[in-house]
């Protein structure tokens, strides 16, 4: 009997695997740019077997009409799959694929992105780009080539514009102008490309928009239910958004009265000290951070010491194609197995430059024991599935943990981190009732330009926030809502096990699996 459950267990395995390697290949060549970056949340990250150069992805109606039908077929497969009583490997892996293909699906089906956001393509544009320039300069000419077309294509689908994403692609478009001036290219391919941009731009210009720009009430409920993963009523997700602003602000008042009594916490903040650049200026800076990081992880046996060499972190600015829809830092890693590194993007290195007093935790975030340590342990996984999957709720929640896992073991200590702790919370609360509450229209836009400023945003960073927000709905809540779910994980875990480093190297060996599966790895972990 064990014998013929073991060589069943093994045969639905095998179809989940074979399964899983035809959608990853299917969508890779579909979507050769959204799959191989994690710019774009709502794809799976795969490259195909053979890259074609020349394609760009195909948003085309016929293309995605047979992917729709693809996906549900996909889904219908998956739904099928048996289900042993007890929660086995592959059981978690369905799950995610299967709640990977129902995002996706919803996507392209209901938000329809690529019919109303210009930036979208634009995005698209300069990645695709990046990464052909990486390959060399016969791959670049080649991608160079098949760009006319997918500006087209663009331009064919964009039926659908408000008026607040026609001016935020319009203003793309015209400095990813200057950037691609800058671009070594043959003349031929340049004045195709600059041909194109240019029945694009006067398409957008030319176009009818509409003032709405925010997705229905009842597509916004399930984005953050499903899409983000928060699974919780929107009344819940705006006690948890209001219970971590309350939270917060207590810890900030309480630890600026300690350092300063008398002044208010905002402007103990801005009177901390700034730190001192050595020679190599701000990237250097934030090198170092990394280097001091990951000893640290490595001491606390969070990762091996070999790890910073096998998986090094590169950090360089923002490239400037991305400048119009980036407003900090990022973190960015290949979708390759095993994997070879990653780079963490920082927005302001020159000279002069404003350093961020808290440009520790920040780094802490993006790279260990955060996005990066993360990604490293994803793409190495054995389990092909949980490689190529990632989720906003896991994936910004474990980031914003794991700063605060850096005080539980020691590397930060004084009032100053954790006041900036803190005001970090605080903020990423507040970033997430700015996005909840205009979608769901508890606020209009305005109002939340002035609720911002009255926590003491300027006006022009805060229209600009409302803005780029409005192309990620419901992103903004995963910050908080995924570091809460984290939080209490990882108390509970404690109050069992008093062992923060194991806790960590749990999660991160799971890949990044749901919060209800993962509760029960835990509790096995015993």
């Amino acid at each position: 009997m064990a014998t013929a459950e073991h060589d069943f267990d093994n045969s639905v395995e095998r179809r989940l695997t074979r399964l899983a390697g035809e959608i990853f290949e299917s969508l890779a060549q579909q979507f050769p740019v959204c799959m191989a970056s994690d710019e774009f949340h709502f794809f799976p990250q795969a490259v195909a077997k053979t890259s074609a150069w020349l394609q760009w992805d195909d948003f085309s109606p016929a293309a995605l009409a047979e992917t729709l039908g693809r996906l549900s077929l996909w889904e219908n497969q998956l739904a099928s799959l048996p289900t042993p009583p007890a929660l086995k490997a592959r059981v978690i892996d369905a799950a995610m694929l299967l709640r990977a293909v129902r995002t996706l699906r919803d996507q392209l089906l209901l938000t329809r992105i690529h019919e109303s956001q210009p930036t979208f393509y634009l995005t698209i544009m300069g990645i695709g780009l990046m990464d052909a320039l990486e390959a060399g300069p016969r791959t670049f000419e080649r991608r160079l080539m098949g760009l006319p077309v997918f500006l087209d294509q663009a331009r064919q689908n964009l039926v659908w514009l408000p008026r607040l994403f026609r001016d935020m692609g319009i203003d793309m478009l015209v400095k990813q102008r200057h950037w691609l001036d800058s671009l070594a290219m043959p003349d031929d391919c340049r004045a195709s490309l600059h041909q194109s941009l240019q029945r694009l731009e006067v398409h957008l210009r030319r176009a009818t928009v509409t003032a709405e720009f925010l997705p229905t009430v009842e597509l916004y409920e399930r984005i953050s239910f499903d899409h983000m993963g928060c699974g919780l009523t929107p009344d819940a997700i705006a006690r948890e958004l209001a219970d971590e602003i309350a939270e917060t602000q207590e810890i900030l008042i309480q630890t600026a009265a300690a350092m300063a009594s008398g002044r208010p916490w905002q402007r103990v903040v801005k009177e901390l000290p700034k730190p001192s650049l050595p020679r190599g200026g701000v990237c250097e800076l934030f090198q170092e951070t990394v280097s001091e990081l990951a000893r640290h992880c490595s001491a606390q046996g969070v990762i091996t010491a070999d790890n910073p060499r096998m998986h090094p972190v590169t950090v360089t600015p923002i490239p400037n194609y991305l400048r119009p829809v980036r407003s900090n830092a990022a973190y960015s890693m290949p979708p390759v197995h095993p994997p070879k590194g990653g780079t963490f993007f920082i927005l302001d290195t020159g000279p002069g430059a404003a350093i961020p007093a808290d440009y520790r935790l920040l780094s802490a975030h993006e790279t260990y024991p955060g996005h990066h340590l993360l990604d490293t342990c994803r793409w190495r996984h054995p389990r092909l599935i949980r490689r190529h999957l990632e989720f906003p709720i896991f994936y910004e929640g474990w980031a914003s943990f794991a700063e605060e896992l850096m005080f539980d073991t020691g590397f930060f200590s004084d009032p100053q981190d954790h006041l900036l702790m803190a005001k970090r919370r605080f903020w990423r609360a507040l970033r997430g009732k700015v996005d909840f509450d205009m979608n769901m229209r508890r606020q209009t836009p305005v109002e939340i330009v002035d609720f911002l400023i009255s926590q003491g945003m300027l006006p022009d960073p805060a229209r600009a926030m409302v803005q780029r927000y409005s192309l990620k709905p419901g992103y903004q809540l995963a910050y908080t809502i995924g570091r809460r779910r984290f939080r209490r994980l990882y108390d509970d875990w404690c109050r069992r096990q008093k062992r923060p480093v194991g806790f960590a190297r749990w999660v991160l060996d799971q890949g990044e699996i749901g919060f209800d599966h993962l509760e029960i790895i835990l509790r096995q972990g015993d």
